[in-house]
């Protein structure tokens, strides 16, 4: 088993709870989400942003608006909402409770 796919795996496990912690700061583009992953060193890429994006707004939590751009198309802004911050505190919770736990069996004496 190669080290990246585990990796990738682990990485793919948080999307959802990351991205939803952008947009409870904010609204966001899917660009500007992308690049506070990057920034974060959680590398996306489009494909497998806008399908999550797409999956948390047909589960109501996020809804998002279009406004026009002055150097382009129309950009899709994402927001989260009120069942979306309830998941979000839920998934904060269940972080905790993980981070807790790893660090527990990895700490070493």
């Amino acid at each position: 088993m190669k080290v990246e796919n585990t990796q990738a795996q682990m990485r793919k496990g948080i999307l959802e709870y990351c991205i939803l912690a952008i947009l409870d700061k904010r609204e966001a583009y899917p660009s500007e989400i992308l690049e506070e992953l990057k920034e974060a060193r959680l590398i996306v890429v489009e494909g497998t942003l806008y399908p999550l994006l797409t999956r948390l707004k047909n589960t109501d939590f996020l809804s998002y608006r279009w406004e026009e751009s002055p150097s382009g198309p129309p950009r899709k802004y994402y927001s989260i909402t009120p069942s979306g911050k309830e998941l979000l505190e839920q998934l904060h919770q269940t972080w905790n409770e993980l981070h807790s736990a790893v660090q527990k069996i990895t700490h070493k004496n």
